[in-house]
């Protein structure tokens, strides 16, 4: 008995039962530290709670787990970890998953881009926002708003809306405001009046239904500067005989120097033809001189749009509120819409390049903006000054190269200020003594750039563009230099007799050595020319490359630049750098010509935003010997100062006498000089007035 029971107590030792029951339960695997966000890499750790066979994990949000774990992980980016463990019965674990959000800051700022881009549209527009990166986006509507509702759903805009917007990621990079402005237009306009010759007309798909009668206009516009980009240059006091936009070349195909205008916007024509070409009046193709390539509507009627196919324009009737048959019956003489919808967008956006003509300008009522062009004001149609003759238009500003009419442009005609060039046509003597040596703009245009109140966009106008930083543009979609924009700004003053100097394409640089920039264009004239006055320019520079081995500017390739790769791609200076060698492809030369990069600038008239004349012209005091002279400075700039130091001048005639350099005072010894003694200027300065028959 004892035996039994001695075997029964050591089978029980040798052989416990619970070693045979099968064990149904999965393991549990731990990731630590556990999803969260952090602002550096994080090392994660995957442990178990029991023996097992193998644990897998995978990187990447839906991803299988299938590669073996053996070491701790490492994520120095945004990572979604997918795991699980198998014990050694098999027991299979339930796949986990993990987001690690590393927040550390890379110091660049989201891009943020709005679709459909900013434009005119014929029925309402409904934009998302996306920005590249995981980011929270803020917008506001209207011109100049702050953006700080924060955006969760698509916007739908049914009437002409300025959006404002920019993004702010999880590190706080904040991205630059960007602004749209969505146009509306309504489908309700009211064309005008139907021609009676033009009554029977219907569209027939081909521009030449305008050619048919109008043979002799259609040559007139052939041979216009308007058409060509180019005529003779009589104004200009360098380069070839005739100048303008368009390339020209020798009859071997070389480019011919000091024919093709370089400026500091988008530098010239060569190499982006399409998108310079945009506002010609042809149907796509260069200049030519076949009739075939001769747009009227663009001029002649104000509610055609048109748009790009193929490389040829051809009716945009999806955004026009009339349709095409009567467009060509009721065709009109310009008007501003004509005229305004491409000259207030030269150099790539509204009022970017001549600083004083808006896209407001269209329909504006502010008369303090512009008291001429304002519907309330004067309303004047464009004509009205840049008379017009046989399709050929007057008025040249002093950055232009061609004239494509000898007619001049004037302040009084004996329609419009009939008096204000004669000796008593403004209300006292001393300010008819300006009349003429001082443009009228000169006093009547204080500042330019003015944001019209009617209006929902900013009439900023661009003052400076760097080409080595490209910003993108959403509602074009594409890389730009970046540009510095402003408002409201006060002129430079030059003298200036109607001539001028400008740079030209393959033109040897000339570094003005009063501003130390590469100059494009500069106002010819000076304090003792007979034929000179004082005027008002915007003064703009840019950023742009340059050739010393060769000792030109390189007129970049914008279609190359425009093209690169959209964000989140960020923009290389291989990328840039490529856009100047096709620039030198293209003006004939070793696409690996060194280069460097300088600052230009230019010159350019102001001579619009006249505003209503009642409190807004210059005053004595801004300009002359004072304290308030803010506005110009005659003495260091301008040529006005006296000859050598009071302190020496004065005792030259008469004893030394005190100056206290207030206006008054400025006034009181000018008049006793000047009105009294019968003093030429010259006396006491570097310049004479000779017209005014002093001694």
């Amino acid at each position: 008995m004892k035996r039994i029971i001695l075997l029964l107590i050591a089978f029980t030792i040798v052989f416990p039962l619970g070693a045979y029951a099968k064990d149904r339960i999965p393991p549990i695997t731990t990731a630590s530290p556990e999803g969260g966000t952090y602002s550096n890499s994080v090392t994660v750790t995957l442990t178990t709670n029991e023996q097992v066979r193998k644990t897998f994990f995978c990187i990447g949000s839906g991803c299988n787990p299938t590669t073996v774990y053996k070491a701790p992980l490492t994520f120095s980016t945004t990572t979604t970890l997918r795991y699980y463990s198998k014990d050694r019965f098999r027991n299979t674990e339930t796949v986990k998953t993990q987001i690690y959000t590393i927040t550390k800051n890379d110091g660049i700022a989201p891009v943020t881009t709005a679709s459909p881009a900013s434009g005119a549209y014929a029925n309402p527009v409904t934009v998302t926002l996306t920005p590249n990166e995981l980011a929270t986006t803020y917008y506001c509507t209207g011109g100049g708003c702050n953006p700080t509702t924060v955006y969760s759903s698509p916007l739908t805009f049914s009437t002409t809306t300025t959006l404002r917007f920019y993004s702010k990621d999880s590190t706080g990079n904040n991205e630059a405001v960007k602004e749209q402005l969505y146009t509306i237009q309504s489908q309700a306009c009211t064309p005008e009046p139907i021609l009676p010759q033009h009554a029977n007309l219907t569209w027939t798909g081909n521009y030449a239904v305008c050619q048919q009668c109008h043979s002799v206009e259609v040559d007139e516009v052939l041979n216009s500067a308007h058409y060509q980009w180019k005529a003779g240059a009589d104004e200009m006091v360098n380069g070839q005989p005739e100048q303008g936009k368009i390339i020209q070349r020798d009859s071997n195909g070389n480019i011919l120097p000091g024919t093709s205008a370089m400026n500091s916007y988008c530098i010239n024509t060569l190499g982006n033809w399409s998108g310079c070409g945009s506002c010609h009046v042809g149907l796509g193709p260069e200049p030519s001189t076949s009739n075939y390539n001769v747009d009227c509507l663009l001029c002649h009627q104000k509610h055609y749009k048109r748009k790009k196919v193929n490389g040829g324009f051809q009716p945009d009737t999806a955004n026009m509120c009339i349709d095409m048959n009567t467009a060509v019956q009721t065709v009109h003489k310009p008007q501003r819409d004509n005229c305004v919808q491409c000259h207030s967008v030269g150099g790539g956006g509204d009022n970017y390049k001549r600083g004083d003509l808006a896209v407001a300008h269209k329909n504006t009522t502010d008369t303090i903006f512009d008291r001429h062009m304002a519907t309330t004001g004067g309303n004047l149609v464009c004509q009205a000054c840049h008379t017009t003759s046989h399709h050929k238009i007057a008025g040249r500003g002093t950055d232009l190269r061609p004239l494509d009419s000898n007619a001049g442009v004037s302040c009084s005609t004996s329609a419009c200020h009939p008096t204000k060039n004669g000796a008593s046509g403004h209300s006292t003597t001393d300010i008819n003594k300006h009349v003429g040596r001082v443009a009228c703009q000169t006093c009547h245009i204080p500042t330019f750039a003015k944001n019209a109140t009617d209006s929902l966009a900013t009439e900023a106008t661009e003052m400076h563009r760097d080409w080595t930083k490209p910003e993108w543009n959403a509602s074009k979609a594409r890389w730009e230099p970046t540009s510095t924009k402003a408002n409201n700004q006060t002129p430079k003053y030059r003298h200036w007799n109607g001539t001028s100097w400008g740079y030209n394409l393959k033109d040897p640089v000339m570094i003005d050595p009063n501003t130390g920039a590469y100059a494009m264009s500069r106002p010819e004239g000076g304090i003792n020319d007979s034929d000179s006055m004082l005027y008002p320019f915007k003064y703009k520079t840019s950023k742009q490359a340059f050739a010393p081995g060769l000792n030109i500017l390189i007129a970049i390739d914008t279609s190359k630049y425009w093209s690169m790769p959209a964000p989140p791609y960020v923009p290389t200076q291989a990328d840039i750098n490529a856009s100047v060698a096709a620039g030198l492809t293209n003006m004939g030369y070793s696409s690996t010509m060194p280069f460097s990069w300088v600052t230009t600038d230019e010159y350019q008239l102001i001579t619009h935003e006249v505003p209503t004349a009642a409190n807004n012209v210059l005053t004595c005091t801004k300009c002359h010997v004072s304290g308030t002279a803010t506005q110009m400075n005659l003495i260091t700039e301008l040529g006005y100062g006296t000859k050598k130091a009071t302190s020496d001048l004065c005792n030259d005639c008469h004893s030394l006498k005190s100056y206290s350099r207030t206006y008054d005072n400025f006034i009181s010894i000018h008049n006793r000089h000047v009105t009294e003694k019968k003093y030429d200027c010259s006396r006491c300065h570097n310049f004479s007035r000779p017209e005014r028959g002093l001694q």
